[in-house]
């Protein structure tokens, strides 16, 4: 599954919109890796663990000329999944029912008195008319 694939399968938990299911995953993601880059391990209860391992250096060989090579110091990303997790994935324990999404809420559409509306903007459209034909009359007596 990828994250695209992942975002599909959490829309119905957000009312099928992908825009929100993408915003909790990137903060969900943007979160883990921030707290990570900062040295503090995140732990997550059933699932597991996330955190930053310091690797020192040590020498190596070079598989295709068998010579022997310094490998650098570097600093990994490590997962250490949690005793419920291996649980589920050997089979020990059973998946509960996944979380079903919560029921749409339709709105019921609103009807609109639209002809106690439509009156009084005939008898303004009326009323504008009528303006300058009395505008046009006076200026024909002034004359």
């Amino acid at each position: 599954m990828n994250k695209a694939q992942f975002i599909a399968s959490l829309a119905p938990h957000f009312n099928d919109s992908k825009k929100e299911a993408t915003h909790a995953v990137d903060v969900i993601f943007d979160t883990i890796v921030r707290n990570m880059v900062k040295g503090e391990d995140v732990m997550i209860n059933d699932f597991g663990k996330f955190k930053k391992v310091d690797r020192k250096a040590r020498k190596g060989r070079n598989p295709f000329t068998g010579e022997t090579i310094q490998i650098k110091a570097s600093k990994k990303a490590r997962f250490l999944p949690a005793k419920g997790l291996k649980e589920h994935i050997s089979g020990e324990r059973k998946l509960g029912p996944a979380p079903k999404p919560e029921p749409k809420v339709v709105a019921k559409p609103v009807k609109k008195a639209a002809a106690k509306k439509a009156a009084p903007k005939k008898k303004k459209a009326a009323a504008k008319k009528a303006a300058p034909k009395k505008a046009k009359k006076a200026a024909k007596k002034r004359r």
